[in-house]
């Protein structure tokens, strides 16, 4: 009995985790596919403002509009779109219109609200009149419903939803402001680490501290908020100490990782580093919480979402004589993680290499038996599956369907190509994969979402995108 209920508690958490997960990937996927323009934003602003590298009077009179009305409106209708398609995205971006209207602030929020809601309840209104419309008059109607219930979501949204949303903005400001000025701002690393390693990254950077950060950049040209999660010194801290101390294949790939994350901004290749070993999890946080402390110290900020976060676009995103600021975080982050990494690194001598794999194999091997026996049909790369049958397509799931999945992709279409395989490979996020796909491939930590995107699929778990055997292993069950 007492298996039973731990079972249980465990599925309850496997679920909430997944949920939570899911939340984050499509609050992600509103903001993710607009990050051009809010890009495109902060470069105009960065040098046209009267604090900017050329300020530009006349130049200036676009900051306003871009943030008040297109990255909202962009971010409504990417909303809308995934909830019900193109049809959805025109119902939410009109909705996004009405929050928008009489608003003070930049209504990202709003449009992360207002998309989605509008796409819902025109993605209802279609499935309450699916078969029911006389041939002729499909277009009639489509056409006739999205305005009338656009413009009925727009009204609402301009006289119930804005207020609403402008009061939970202006409290949100207010708390993260009071938060720096009583110097706790550092102490945020204790959520966001942790999370990223969850995969909650781009949920955390692109759904909370984002329009935190556009909504300050619009009153002081710059936010602290943009450097909370991107910063890449916490993360190459941890791989520069897997170089020098690791054991294995992970002090093996440990280089090229950290050129990936710290050059390439994808930050996810380090997050399998710390769940085979959680307890580095402290070295994340300790390099996180010194990073912060010395960008509140120094008044650092970004002037939008550097994206990918990799060194690159933190410089390009710095404004004018606040580079120095930004790069001294990011390296005394780098240092705190990488002292506190090495001890954790150089104390363990709890296993060897070979019963570190041999542990690792017996893990996979119990999931896969587990999965199974639910109907599910997940594999690690680093076991043999019992499917031989060649698939016609792959598809690389990562959260938001960006860097990781596109580094993944990458690298499994150099192998099937040099083993002769005629399959196809594409990346997705992890949402937005279709359900009748035949394989799929992503992190461990996705793997439940995965399954219940596409439940028929086979699922192929890989710990770290770099360890080249974890492919070729896969693959090899297609050789004669």
């Amino acid at each position: 009995m007492s298996n039973v209920k731990a079972e249980t508690v465990a599925n309850k958490k496997s679920n909430f985790k997944a949920s939570t997960q899911k939340f984050g990937g499509f609050m992600a996927g509103m903001i993710i596919p607009n990050i051009g323009a809010i890009l495109a934003w902060g470069i105009i602003t960065m040098f046209v403002i009267p604090t900017g590298w050329t300020p530009n009077e006349k130049l200036a009179v676009m900051v306003g509009p871009m943030i008040k009305w297109l990255i909202p409106i962009l971010v409504g209708f990417t909303g809308g779109r995934l909830v019900h398609g193109i049809r959805g995205g025109v119902v939410g971006a009109i909705a996004t219109c009405g929050i928008i209207v009489g608003a003070d602030i930049p209504m990202i929020l709003g449009g992360m609200i207002m998309g989605p809601l509008g796409g819902w309840i025109i993605k209802k209104f279609d499935q309450l009149v699916e078969g029911k419309i006389r041939t002729g008059f499909e277009m009639l109607v489509d056409t006739f419903s999205a305005g009338i219930l656009g413009a009925l979501i727009s009204i609402f949204a301009f006289l119930v939803a804005e207020p609403v949303v402008t009061a939970i903005s202006t409290t949100l400001g207010s708390f993260a402001e009071a938060v720096t000025a009583a110097g706790l701002l550092p102490l945020i690393a204790i959520v966001i680490e942790p999370g990223k390693i969850l995969f909650l990254n781009n949920a955390i950077n692109f759904g909370v501290l984002g329009p935190l950060g556009i909504q300050q950049v619009t009153e002081m040209g710059k936010s602290v908020f943009f450097l909370l999660e991107s910063n890449p010194g916490p993360g190459m801290g941890i791989l520069m100490a897997y170089c020098i101390f690791g054991k294995g294949a992970a002090r093996q790939s440990a280089p090229g990782a950290a050129i990936i994350h710290f050059l390439g901004g994808i930050h996810e290749v380090y997050f399998p580093y710390i769940l085979m070993k959680p307890i580095l999890i402290l070295a994340a946080i300790g390099g996180g919480i010194s990073a912060n402390f010395t960008f509140v110290l120094l008044n650092a900020g970004l002037v939008a979402t550097p994206s990918p976060g990799s060194i690159f676009a933190q410089m390009a995103m710095s404004p004018k004589g606040g580079h120095l600021p930004v790069l001294a975080g990011i390296v005394v982050g780098g240092i705190v993680s990488f002292l506190i990494a090495s001890v954790i690194l150089k104390r363990d001598k709890s296993m060897g290499e070979m019963d570190q794999d041999s542990l690792a194999l017996a893990k996979n091997l119990t999931a896969m038996m587990k999965a199974e026996s639910k109907g599910q049909q997940i594999s690690n790369a680093s076991a043999p599956a019992l499917n031989t049958n060649v698939p016609k397509m792959i598809i690389f799931a990562c959260e938001a369907g960006m860097g990781s999945s596109a580094m993944g992709e990458s690298i499994l279409k150099k192998k099937i190509k040099e083993a002769g395989l005629a399959i196809e490979v594409k990346h997705s996020a992890v949402n937005a994969v279709p359900a009748d796909t035949e394989v799929i491939f992503t992190q461990e930590s996705l793997a439940g979402r995965a399954a219940q995107v596409a439940p028929n699929a086979e699922i192929v778990t890989v710990k770290n995108f770099l360890e080249q055997t974890a492919y070729d292993e896969y693959l090899s069950r297609f050789k004669k």
